[in-house]
């Protein structure tokens, strides 16, 4: 079942049978983390500036600079340049989808599926955010997240990527999808079905849940004889998934 977007929540149908809601966010969340972000990729640009306008006090690097002060100037100022614009996708990256101030105002970027946006589609977004910054105070993509549907910017429109609140369990337990897929090496699959079976241990009967379990380590234990799979208990079966992702922990 594909993934439904409404103007509240981006709902994905989970391999269990469960649906996963990740709540939208709206256009003040938005706002917020913006500000968060601009107040400190501005703070880092200057704070660079003034380390370099220090160094120009030492004779040494003044010298060099009288050399070719073209070529000096641009390596005062390309460094600022370079963080001002590169603060968004390189910390989207390396943050999983967040940044400092979309991590104060409890929000993260994904993708449509609910999964964490690539590098392509992060850096699509925020080519486009030229586009939506305009004409000033980002009238462009402000009046977009109030009028479509989903509450997207055209950035958003352009990556499939949906800005959602980080509150709800489920986009945490998506968040881990790719570093289980990769660090386990099991099929992307039955990683989902073994997280999202540990997430709703505790709220499924004894019997429904040693039955999945049961089912899931015939398919990822072939080592375990059925006998063994058989007569393993409750706790038994809960800590054999838990060692299979025990790599991501």
């Amino acid at each position: 079942m594909a993934p439904s977007v409404d103007s509240e929540q981006l709902r994905i149908a989970g391999l269990t049978g469960v649906e996963l809601s990740l709540p939208i966010a709206g256009p003040g969340a938005r706002s917020y983390a913006f500000v968060i972000d601009w107040h400190i990729r501005v703070l880092l640009a200057l704070a660079w500036l003034l380390v370099f306008w220090l160094l120009r006090l030492f004779p040494l690097v003044a010298s060099a600079g009288t050399l070719s002060k073209a070529l000096f100037n641009l390596l005062g100022v390309l460094p600022a340049v370079l963080i001002y614009l590169l603060y968004h996708p390189i910390l989207e990256l390396l943050m999983r989808g967040r940044t400092p101030g979309k991590r104060m105002a409890g929000v993260r970027l994904v993708t449509q599926n609910g999964g964490l946006p690539g590098a392509g589609a992060i850096l699509t977004r925020n080519i486009f955010r030229l586009l939506d910054s305009l004409p000033f105070l980002y009238l462009v993509g402000l009046t977009s997240c109030m009028i479509s549907a989903q509450r997207l910017r055209i950035g958003d429109m352009a990556a499939g990527t949906v800005l959602v609140l980080d509150t709800a369990p489920s986009a945490q337990s998506l968040s881990r999808l790719p570093a289980l897929v990769a660090q386990t090496g099991l099929d992307a699959g039955l990683v989902e079905l073994l997280s999202e079976l540990l997430e709703r241990w505790s709220s499924l009967s004894a019997e429904h849940r040693d039955r999945l379990a049961r089912a899931l380590l015939a398919r990822t234990e072939h080592g375990l004889s059925s006998q063994a799979l058989a007569s393993a208990g409750d706790a038994d079966l809960h800590q054999r998934l838990r060692a299979l992702l025990s790599a991501a922990a």
